[in-house]
């Protein structure tokens, strides 16, 4: 399914630290012949820092705004799959401009998968870094998730290979492709 059986549109993926969305929006991309971005991954580029450091030496209101800019400029550009940060989804006027320009895809997993991703690369998560892990990811699900619910479609993500998640997308999108 080439990007243009989505209307040329980007589809983004949101949903909380750990559902799968590099992971899958890599296959998904692949799948689709299409470009994949990490936005974390260009606030990275922009910002010439890690996000850890970002958060430690300005703080998470300042990342938050330059989040904001480099997704609006990433959802500017050419059609393909676009992985969020967690957070990213959460600030409205980011919410309304994926609205506009992309069909947007909840990643939904369950704790106990997000606890067991995200355990992995805690350190390089600042909102996850210390305290009790799965408190602090049921917090946040409980904060987000009527964030989320506003994507176009929602796709459990739990323990299933990226491989199968993105396979579902893909029959999403065939079948309702917004």
């Amino acid at each position: 399914m080439p990007p243009s059986a989505v209307g040329g549109r980007r589809i983004v993926l949101v949903g909380l630290m750990g559902a799968g969305k590099t992971s899958v929006g890599r296959r998904l991309a692949k799948a689709l012949g299409a470009p994949f971005v990490d936005a974390d991954e260009e606030i990275v580029a922009a910002a010439g820092m890690s996000i850890a450091d970002i958060f430690e030496t300005y703080g998470e209101p300042v990342f938050r705004d330059l989040e904001r800019r480099v997704v609006a400029r990433l959802l500017d550009g050419p059609p393909g799959v676009l992985a969020l940060g967690g957070g990213a989804f959460v600030d409205p006027t980011t919410r309304a401009r994926v609205k506009e320009k992309a069909i947007s895809i909840w990643l939904d997993a369950d704790v106990d998968t997000l606890v067991e991703r995200t355990s992995r690369k805690r350190a390089s998560r600042p909102l996850l870094k210390d305290g009790d892990l799965r408190a602090k990811l049921e917090k946040l699900l409980e904060e987000r998730r009527s964030c989320y619910a506003q994507a176009d479609h929602r796709v459990e993500s739990g323990a299933r290979p990226p491989e199968e998640i993105a396979a579902a997308i893909l029959r999403l999108l065939e079948e309702n492709p917004k």
